[in-house]
This record gives C-alpha cells, structure tokens and sequence, in this order.
C-alpha cells in the first residue's frame, strides 16, 4: 500500500489484482449499478496511488482490506447522496420549466369536464353514485359494498354497465360509430 502510494505500479497492479473483486462486489451491493460500482473501485485505487488516504490506514487498528472496504463503503455513499441530490436538482429545475396548459387546452379540457358531467347525470342513480365513489372520491370497489350495504358483485355490475353507458353516450354526442 505504501509503495502504490508513492506511484508505485508495480505495488497497485498487486492491490488491484487482490482487492478488484471485492471492493467491486462491496460497492455493487450497496449501488446496485454496475457502471457506478466500477467509478466507485477506480476512485478508491486512485485515492491510493496518489497516496490520500494512506496515512491514514495503521496496522494495529485493523486488517488492511477491512480498512480499504470502509474507504469503499464510504465512497459508495458519497455516490449515493450525489445521485441523490442531482435526482433532486433536475426534479426542481424541471418544474420551474413546465409547460402550462395554453388557453386553448384548458378550454377543451373545461368543454371535455363538462360534457363527461352532463353524460354522467344522465345514468341512473345507483350508477351515478358507483362512478362518483369509485372515480371520483376514490373509493376501492370493496369500500363501496361495504358503505352502500350491497354485495361486491353488485358494485362491479354496477360500474362495468356504467362505464359501457358512459362510452355509448360519449361516442353518440360526438358522432362516432361503436362496433
């Protein structure tokens, strides 16, 4: 370790060839990304051969290759809080540059809201009421039969046949032919 320290290549090509494996693996379970794992072990045996971190490992503390999987560990989660805060930066740099509806889609988007409310007043009540829990308050099916006091069944029906309405009357006001 002291001679890869002082660019020694003959000293790392040893370390690299005893220790590749197992600081890879070690890092690949914590990344979980190959590409990365690899980053990981080349910043470690890098930290070596410029000899940062060297000094810093002493024989009576410990085995050499627990100290050199603590230095991966460590490298690995730095990777990991990096990843993390650049997932972050583009989440917030993205948002700031999101496309707003122009007025024209918020219009059709308003017509469309419109159109589906009118079409779903126009199914009978129990259907009504299935499609504003399910969809809109956000009921299971299961909560429905348990709130209406009906069978689980009997929601299903209820929604499936309400749906098929839905699409006929939609398809009718807007003139298409349904086979």
């Amino acid at each position: 370790m002291r001679k890869s320290g002082q660019q020694d290549k003959e000293a790392l090509e040893i370390l690299y060839t005893r220790y590749e494996r197992l600081l890879y693996s070690f890092s690949y379970n914590m990344i979980k990304d190959k590409q990365a794992a690899e980053e990981v072990m080349q910043d470690v045996f890098f930290k070596l051969w410029r000899g940062k971190g060297a000094g810093t490992y002493t024989e009576s503390r410990g085995k050499f290759s627990s100290w050199l999987l603590t230095i991966t560990r460590n490298a690995s989660i730095d990777h990991l809080r990096k990843k993390k805060m650049e997932v972050y930066e583009w989440e917030e740099r993205d948002s700031v540059h999101e496309q707003m509806p122009s007025v024209e889609e918020e219009i059709e988007n308003k017509e469309e809201r419109t159109e589906l409310q009118a079409v779903i007043h126009k199914l009978p009540d129990e259907q009504q009421r299935m499609i504003c829990l399910f969809y809109f308050q956000g009921m299971s099916q299961s909560q429905i039969a348990e709130a209406c006091g009906i069978p689980l069944g009997t929601v299903k029906g209820r929604l499936r046949l309400a749906l098929k309405k839905l699409k006929d009357m939609v398809a009718v006001e807007r003139g298409i032919e349904i086979e």
